[in-house]
């Protein structure tokens, strides 16, 4: 007996026996459902006499015979209708359990998100990507054939997705290429640092959608339910199918409020922000502003996150604007890091500790956010030492910037494409899908060891497009990723310590380092971050200009 649970009321599972009913109602099931044919099997019992012993140990049942192959939206129904009617939990079988497992999907359509009937499907063994159209369409099978077919399909609109679009548009003229995003709003991420330290204005890191998607270039707005790259089709909220030749994948990755108990109930106010929201930044700085004593806490979770060095760079900035006003002695700073070293790559953290000593923070490691009591203005952190027992600490607050949990966003992680952590599964080098091969992905949602930063996807989106290019002339990949990032670390207003490195923390510097040397905070990375970056984001890299970007061609490995 190979009981498989989908839900709290539901279980699915393969060929089951008389004898196995008693078990069953051992482990609480109140009622089965027989979704198998009489006769499919030489060896399988009849459903009566399932029936039978159904009946001997107090159990409903229900015959719902399917096909194989053959699940219509009527038994899809009848199935739902059962689900209502019967005594739960209930377990429904078939030959292998995949009969129910659709039924079920096809059942909860209307009544859960689409990534969640994958999710929980998935994690009992089936994978429903195949009937994804369908659960999209409420449950039933499509009927509108009318679906938009593209040679270049791009999912995400953020700095990976247009600069991707635009970086194809200079090396190929005559592609019919779209871009599939919902969002109105497209936002310069790596400026909420400096407007949480009160160098820029939230407005200024916001432009509408509509204004930087490159001319010739089919915007889809919405939301993506699901992908069939068998079918080489991507399926959309309401179930319209967009058809593809080549797909870019690049979402981005979903912030995980939620993971952390009472986070999403008190940010914003009672001292807690973040960065990482357009509309907390300027909070953050509203809190710095006001603060003249009392404890400030950092938060970092655990790896990987967007731009590793963000959760420091608001601790570095409060902290001098704290010590200008001459307060800092007052503020009792600490920095509760999930994980074990201050910065991934050693070379930088020289620099960095010398900072954490003049501003007087207190470094924890291993100290993971768990929950958060915003009126009492405590935090939770579970905190797992090496070679110690895990434990859980309580911290008192008066100001705490949190950086979020954050995971593949839910449509990814579902996926044929992911792997099984949630990210989409790329070669790190040519960053082509490992099992599809008129697939890629770039950006923060794919799982190549590289930092998730802006300037990763200024690097990776030359790369894409000159391998999709080659691949539509017929040639293998000629461009590779080193794995190269940047996180300019804003130590103090006014100096930088700017990070840039590949895979394996091989250090990439862009300039001499008489210009700018990387490891040591200089005056000329922060006028690099402040005066130089936004323009060349808004300006080159969103309009396929690839200033100190162009991909390098791929290494061939000796043979």
């Amino acid at each position: 007996m190979d009981l498989r649970k989908i839900s709290d009321a539901v279980s699915v599972s393969p060929q089951i026996a008389p004898a196995d009913v008693a078990a069953l109602k051992a482990e609480g099931i109140r009622s089965i459902i027989c979704n198998r044919p009489d006769g499919e099997g030489a060896d399988q019992p009849s459903f009566e006499e399932i029936e039978a012993a159904a009946e001997v140990a107090g159990l409903e049942v229900r015959y719902i015979p399917i096909t194989a192959g053959m699940v219509t939206d009527a038994d899809a129904a009848e199935f739902g209708a059962a689900l209502r009617e019967l005594p739960g939990p209930i377990l429904a079988y078939c030959r292998t359990g995949t009969r129910s497992a659709t039924l079920w999907s096809l059942a909860q359509a209307k009544e859960k998100p689409i990534a969640d009937i994958l999710a929980a499907t998935k994690a009992a063994g089936y994978d429903m990507n195949g009937v994804a159209r369908r659960i999209a369409n409420g449950g039933k099978t499509p009927t509108d054939t009318g679906d938009a077919s593209y040679d270049i399909v791009i999912v995400g609109a953020g700095a990976a997705g247009i600069s991707v679009a635009a970086s194809l548009q200079t090396r190929t003229t005559d592609l019919s290429i779209a871009i599939i995003d919902p969002a109105d709003i497209h936002y310069y991420q790596p400026g909420w640092t400096m407007v949480g330290g009160g160098i820029f204005e939230a407005q200024d890191t916001a432009k509408t959608m509509g204004s930087l998607i490159p001319r010739g270039v089919h915007w889809i707005k919405s939301a993506v339910a699901a992908f069939e790259p068998k079918n080489n089709a991507v399926v959309l909220d309401g179930c319209r199918v967009v058809k593809y030749t080549r797909l870019v994948v690049c979402p981005g990755l979903k912030l995980d409020w939620g993971s952390v108990e009472g986070l999403e109930d008190t940010l914003g106010r009672n001292g807690v922000t973040s960065n990482y929201r357009y509309d907390l930044a300027p909070y953050t700085w509203q809190l710095v502003q006001e603060m003249k004593e009392g404890r400030a806490l950092f938060t970092q979770p655990p790896m990987p996150i967007k731009c590793a060095g963000a959760p420091q760079k608001a601790l570095y900035l409060s902290a001098d604007a704290w010590h200008r006003r001459a307060v800092l002695k007052d503020i009792d700073i600490q920095f509760m890091n999930a994980g074990g070293v201050l910065f991934g790559v050693k070379d930088y953290v020289p620099a960095l500790e010398s900072y954490i000593k003049k501003y007087n923070a207190d470094v924890n490691f291993f100290h993971n956010l768990v929950a958060v009591d915003g009126p009492a203005k405590r935090a939770t952190f579970a905190v797992k030492e090496p070679d110690a027992e895990p434990r859980e600490v309580t911290v008192d607050f008066d100001m705490m910037h949190v950086c979020p949990p954050q995971t593949a966003p839910d449509f990814i992680r579902v996926s044929p494409l992911a792997d099984a952590a949630g990210w989409v599964d790329v070669e790190q080098s040519t960053l082509r899908h490992k099992t599809y091969d008129n697939i890629w992905a770039l950006g923060d949602v794919m799982n190549a060891p590289n930092a998730k930063t802006a300037a990763a996807a200024r690097k990776q989106a030359p790369v894409v497009a000159e391998n999709i290019a080659a691949d539509i002339d017929g040639r293998s990949a000629t461009a590779q990723y080193d794995g190269y990032g940047s996180c300019p670390l804003t130590v103090e207003r006014g100096k930088i310590v700017l990070a840039e490195f590949g895979y394996g923390g091989v250090l990439l510097p862009s300039f001499p380092k008489f210009l700018v040397d990387g490891t040591k905070p200089t005056r000329a990375a922060w006028f690099l971050k402040e005066k130089l970056l936004p323009p060349i984001y808004w300006k080159a890299m969103l309009r396929g200009k690839e200033w100190m970007a162009r991909p390098e061609k791929l290494k061939v490995a000796a043979q």
